[in-house]
């Protein structure tokens, strides 16, 4: 059976297991280093994306989370977890992750008086609109040469054009690897909050594609090294 862990250390996690739970899908909350061992995809959802950095690095997590993902383990960040996963994002006091090649702006649409709702095209889930819930919402503003582009926001949602536009519209959406490498999702609004269940099912199915043999604990991958002497 498919495990998916959820980031549990601040914001809407419980929202994401139940949507995981309510899919069949066994859905864990992930505090300490140890709770990544056992895991076929992690969540890192939305929140306050300062506080999550200054977390995981209290607890030691950032470094099991990057191993995660050079393992191929996919990695989905919605919103702050978006930010969280990025190679650069304006205005965050501390660093994250840093493992996907997108460059993005925090709070790119305003306050939360601004947050908005809109109906996104998503071609990889099909012709029908995905409900999207933006709350303080960050964009994407530099995609990689790796990195696929899955949905942009029309200017029409709200009046103007932000960021990374392609086709005109700005880029709210993307996807990182390939069958034998890292596999990253990242998307800019809330699909937690919705009662559309497709893009928790989209992840399911890059997590079934992605799956790898039991990965050794990552306390005993640090005693290996040490005991080799590899940096």
């Amino acid at each position: 059976m498919i495990r998916i862990g959820v980031l549990a250390l601040q914001g809407d996690f419980a929202e994401h297991v139940a949507v995981f739970s309510r899919l069949g899908v066994e859905a864990h909350e992930v505090r300490l280093p140890e709770q990544l061992d056992t895991l076929d995809g992690l969540v890192i959802p939305g929140g306050e994306s300062t506080t999550f950095t200054r977390l995981m690095a209290d607890y030691a997590l950032l470094e099991p989370i990057r191993r995660l993902a050079e393992d191929g383990v996919p990695i989905w960040g919605t919103c702050a977890g978006m930010i969280v996963l990025a190679r650069q994002a304006s205005h965050l006091p501390r660093p994250g992750l840093g493992v996907m090649d997108i460059v993005v702006e925090r709070n790119a649409f305003g306050r939360q008086v601004d947050s908005f709702e809109a109906a996104l095209l998503i071609p990889v889930l099909g012709p029908e609109p995905f409900p999207a819930v933006f709350i303080r919402a960050p964009i994407i503003r530099q995609v990689g040469p790796e990195v696929e582009v899955l949905a942009r926001l029309p200017a029409s949602a709200t009046g103007r054009a932000y960021g990374a536009s392609l086709d005109g519209g700005t880029v709210v959406a993307a996807r990182q690897g390939h069958p034998t490498g890292v596999c990253l999702l990242a998307t800019a609004f809330h699909p937690e909050l919705t009662g559309d269940p497709r893009l928790h099912r989209y992840f399911l199915a890059l997590v079934e594609a992605h799956r790898q043999p039991p990965r050794r604990p990552f306390a005993r991958q640090e005693a290996e090294k040490g005991a080799k002497g590899t940096p």
